[in-house]
């Protein structure tokens, strides 16, 4: 890349960044349709970096996640299409993600799917294998439920059953 070509690409660097942001804002959980990996806080920052490149930070949401893969891909084609220039996608696992970064529009969109949000992240181990309280069901909000097993459709949640309306919902794992 020219010098020239280097310095327009920063110059309009803070529209890039937007323009990614939107993007990526776009770009689905492939295990959750309907809830995008900035709502789920996966996409960590997207900034400016050297010689024009934008540096986008990716983190699973646990180490060994089948997902990930998945999602780095489509973020990359995400990025492409939007026409924000060069960038990098950088795998970033310190801080290891941590449930409490769904934002708001996520928890609600996780509900909205029939997966029980998170509780706030757990202190210690006990609180880390079940929530605090008996989450309640996403179909008819009793909280009548009881855990099936701790292991969902993925790692990452948990699948319950609520006694009043007997449908079988997710949880997803406070990490």
């Amino acid at each position: 890349m020219s010098p020239d070509a280097a310095a327009d690409l920063e110059a309009g660097s803070e529209a890039r960044v937007a323009r990614a942001w939107r993007a990526l804002a776009q770009v689905e959980d492939p295990e959750i349709p309907g809830v995008s990996v900035v709502d789920l806080g996966v996409i960590r920052y997207v900034t400016p970096g050297p010689g024009g490149t934008l540096e986008i930070g990716l983190s699973p949401t646990y180490t060994g996640c089948p997902a990930t893969l998945v999602i780095r891909h489509c973020v990359e084609a995400a990025l492409v299409a939007a026409a924000v220039g060069p960038c990098a996608v950088k795998t970033v696992l310190a801080p290891a993600w941590s449930s409490d970064w769904i934002t708001p529009a996520g928890r609600r969109k996780l509900l909205e799917y029939g997966i029980v949000p998170p509780e706030p992240a757990a202190s210690n181990r006990v609180e880390l294998r079940l929530p605090a309280r008996q989450p309640a069901c996403p179909r008819c909000q009793s909280t009548r439920t009881e855990v099936v097993s701790q292991f969902g459709s993925t790692p990452c949640k948990a699948l319950h059953r609520c006694r009043d309306c007997l449908e079988p919902f997710e949880y997803f794992k406070c990490i």
